[in-house]
């Protein structure tokens, strides 16, 4: 017979109330998103305001805006003045929550996190039945936050941090070569990439179509396409020209089929070539990973990134399915035969720059 005890129930409670805790992230998270989407944190921003003002300000309804600044104000993301009835936006909470290039906004990952959870029902159904949810059925809704999370990097770190980190692989850009993105999602990478280095040429691949008829447009509207160019294709199948210079930004967890991949870019990989190879920073064990942003991403592996790869058939390596050891032995086996970690602080990615 098992006794429970008194400090079995204080265990018990104490566990509660972080479930508690964690329930309420979701809601936050949720209100966060529609804050964020509908421009309310921005508005914010520029000034207090009562529930009437914000509403009219921002073209929304009172009622709905009033109880989100209440669940807001009861979260600590915006604070209340009850003598004048207005609400405001802490300018420390910006570059989170209002500050869409800068390294610490959050706004694309609110909204990614509440567009995968849409597709809850095929995932449950995933795990009943194996399998996984394929790309094609998540919505542009959920691309917009990704794209708008990744940006992030591409806006904030991609020119002025990691670049200058690989001497080689810039010194080479400046003076003129060729590079192809693996993945390249919407083309944010390379259209910044292109901006930066005036005498490369640049093209991005990826699997999914509507990524890359957005990115075509993206590269329109920056002026790039005189050497910039978009083409859908499964690189895992081979790639069909050769490159100076190839990188993959936070995709080869996500791949079906990993191993191939990566033997394609060797194969496409000019001799004296580089491959940059950024992905997320995970650790060697479970154990290591623990904590919220190891939970994190491994809701996310959940959501998308194993799922995703799992619907065709693939490896479903996962979120957190990379770390270095991993990187290393999958690299050397596709015939690469020098991998190094670019030293460099991120809780989020590591950078590995990559030669024959």
């Amino acid at each position: 017979m098992t006794t429970y005890t008194t400090t079995d129930q204080a265990r018990t409670e104490a566990f509660l109330g972080k479930v508690l805790s964690d329930t309420n992230g979701l809601t936050t998270t949720i209100m966060a998103s529609i804050g964020d989407r509908l421009g309310l944190f921005r508005n914010l921003a520029e000034g207090p305001a009562t529930s009437a003002e914000l509403a009219q300000r921002t073209h929304t309804d009172e009622r709905y805006v009033r109880e989100w600044l209440c669940a807001m104000t009861s979260a600590g993301y915006i604070t209340h003045d009850p003598a004048s009835s207005r609400f405001a936006l802490p300018a420390v909470h910006s570059p989170v929550l209002v500050q869409e290039s800068g390294p610490m906004f959050f706004g694309g990952i609110h909204q990614w996190v509440t567009a995968l959870a849409r597709q809850i029902e095929l995932i449950i159904q995933a795990f009943r039945d194996g399998g996984g949810v394929p790309q094609a059925a998540y919505d542009e809704i959920t691309w917009d936050g990704q794209e708008r999370f990744t940006n992030t990097w591409f806006e904030s770190l991609l020119i002025p941090v990691w670049m200058p980190l690989m001497p080689e692989v810039h010194a080479r850009l400046e003076r003129g070569t060729t590079l192809a993105d693996i993945g390249c999602g919407r083309g944010r990478a390379i259209v910044k990439l292109a901006q930066a280095y005036p005498n490369s040429h640049f093209v991005g691949y990826d699997v999914y179509g509507p990524s890359i008829e957005r990115a075509g447009l993206l590269a329109q509207q920056a002026g790039v396409t005189e050497r910039v160019r978009f083409e859908q294709l499964d690189a895992s199948q081979g790639l069909p020209e050769q490159y100076d210079i190839i990188t993959t930004f936070d995709v080869i967890h996500d791949s079906a089929k990993p191993r191939e991949l990566l033997k394609s870019i060797r194969a496409a990989l000019r001799p004296d070539g580089r491959y940059v190879c950024l992905e997320i920073n995970a650790a060697e064990t479970l154990e290591q990973n623990a904590g919220p942003l190891g939970s994190f991403l491994y809701g996310f592996s959940v959501l998308y990134c194993m799922t995703s790869s799992l619907a065709e058939h693939g490896e479903g390596l996962g979120t957190m399915g990379m770390p270095e050891s991993k990187v290393r032995a999958l690299c050397l086996e596709a015939g690469f035969s020098k991998v190094q970690r670019v030293p460099m602080e991120n809780p989020f990615n590591s950078l590995y720059e990559v030669t024959l």
